[in-house]
């Protein structure tokens, strides 16, 4: 039988706010265990919450980003679990009026444009972090750091919208470009700041009714989520063709391993107990300063891709891949805005500056090469002073020593040869010694004037114009 894929994500993000939700300990990631605490996120007796009302301002910001509905009124609830690193016991959440629902977002995979329906976005505490400890085999203890116990974080649930693990992977990584665009994460899914649960069931093609779910945790990079749900539609499919029941259960993704594992049943509303946080007050939002937020809001993936297309002529696929990350689009947007060829910028960033920022373990954020500088080596390009060859040459000395393009070429003397009468020598004399490649190219071999055209430039190591090398060699033959 063959069965349709149902994906519900939930992604839990840390808002960078520079204090916790609910009290005025540091939100800073790294700090050295149990250091950023207060009798308040310890949850000890006698203690009131404050709400960070910048916390608000970003959960508003997130909804509508989202395209979701604000509502006027919500509030906080208690949700009751015993946990080790809970250390109230609870978990300060929304339960039935959160912040922001009823959204949506428009992902494409394989040329196709589909929109998944947003349920929900509620604003709750971070719990704390337990840390393992032991043998290399055997966890013998562990340790709690309650250093991110009320670090604030955004919940966000989509409808079981998602077919495929392809489309769970589009809609992470635009969920993940929405939050860094308006500014609310910074989204290091290795520190934590970006995590997700994803709830997967099958169903046989064409019924209506939902099968029975799983729900994955430790999902923590795009990796982890597009293989654990291709684990768990595999595994169910197994269950199912072998006349069994999948069971509704919550399960533990290992990396290492490539498989899930069975955490513990799945728990139901109910189980948790909810009721109305008796220590904090509603919230009521001003439809005003809703309204504010949203003018204020930047320019968002979508729209810059639209952008970029119109304004440069980039493709879909070259605008979709530089507006994916905002410090990416940013610095793209200052290379042109410096003069930079728009098409030729965009070659350059997704090639050549993204392979070194890869080998160089970096972001785009903390690129030596400025946008500027870019702009001044795409212009010796432009201008023929410089051959494509040559510039990767010139990027490797402008990334280790901050010179501008135009120092490296002079010092290097790395001016592109374009003048035939300079050329036209070194021409003849390749032809001269490689008889057998005139021959093949005369009885119509187009390959072998690209060998030739090599051993030219070998020659002049790489600095004759490649164009005027080959016009040359034409001629001559």
């Amino acid at each position: 039988m063959a069965y349709e894929v149902v994906i519900g994500l939930e992604v839990h993000t840390e808002l960078k706010t520079k204090s916790k939700i609910f009290c005025g300990c540091s939100t800073t990631f790294g700090a050295s265990q149990n250091t950023n605490v207060c009798p308040v996120c310890l949850g000890l007796p006698g203690v009131l919450p404050v709400f960070n009302a910048k916390v608000l301002e970003f959960a508003v910001r997130t909804g509508l980003a989202l395209n979701c509905e604000i509502l006027p009124f919500s509030k906080f609830d208690r949700k009751n679990y015993y946990y080790p690193d809970l250390p109230k016991n609870f978990q300060t959440s929304q339960y039935d009026l959160p912040i922001a629902v009823n959204g949506h977002l428009d992902i494409e995979v394989n040329g196709e444009t589909r929109r998944i329906g947003i349920t929900r976005v509620h604003m709750e505490e971070d719990a704390g972090k337990l840390v393992h400890a032991g043998s290399v085999t055997k966890s013998d203890y562990a340790l709690v750091d309650y250093n991110r116990t009320g670090v604030p974080l955004l919940e966000i649930v989509s409808e079981p919208d998602i077919r495929s693990e392809e489309e769970a992977k589009a809609y992470l990584e635009k969920i993940k470009a929405i939050l860094q665009y308006v500014d609310v994460s910074d989204c290091k899914m290795e520190e934590g700041s970006l995590r997700c649960d994803a709830n997967i069931s099958l169903r046989p093609e064409g019924a209506t009714k939902f099968g029975t779910k799983s729900e994955l945790k430790n999902l923590n990079s795009f990796k982890a989520v597009q293989k654990g749900l291709e684990y768990e539609t595999l595994r169910q499919t197994d269950i199912l063709e072998d006349g069994g029941k999948v069971i509704q259960e919550t399960r533990s993704w290992d990396d290492a391993k490539g498989v899930t594992l069975t955490m513990r049943n799945k728990e139901q509303a109910e189980d948790y107990r909810y009721f109305p946080e008796p220590d904090l007050v509603p919230i009521v939002v001003d439809p005003v300063w809703v309204e504010e937020v949203r003018k204020n809001l930047p320019e968002l993936p979508e729209a810059r891709k639209a952008r970029l297309m119109n304004d440069y002529g980039l493709s879909s696929y070259d605008a979709e891949m530089i507006t994916t990350s905002r410090a990416m689009a940013d610095y793209y947007d200052a290379a042109v805005a410096a003069g930079a060829d728009a098409k030729l910028a965009a070659n350059w960033l997704m090639g050549e500056v993204s392979r070194s920022l890869n080998n160089a373990a970096q972001s785009i954020e903390s690129c030596p090469v400025t946008p500027e500088k870019l702009a001044g080596l795409i212009a010796l390009i432009a201008k023929g002073t410089i051959s494509g060859k040559i510039a990767k040459t010139v990027l490797e000395g402008m990334w280790s020593s901050g010179k501008d393009a135009a120092a490296i070429v002079q010092e290097e003397g790395l001016v592109q040869i374009s003048n035939e009468g300079e050329i036209i020598a070194i021409v003849e004399r390749i032809l001269a010694a490689n008889p057998q490649s005139v021959a093949d190219f005369k009885a119509g071999k187009e390959k072998a004037i690209g060998f030739l055209v090599g051993q030219v430039m070998k020659e002049t190591k790489g600095r004759a114009n490649p164009e005027v090398v080959n016009k040359l060699l034409r001629e001559r033959m």
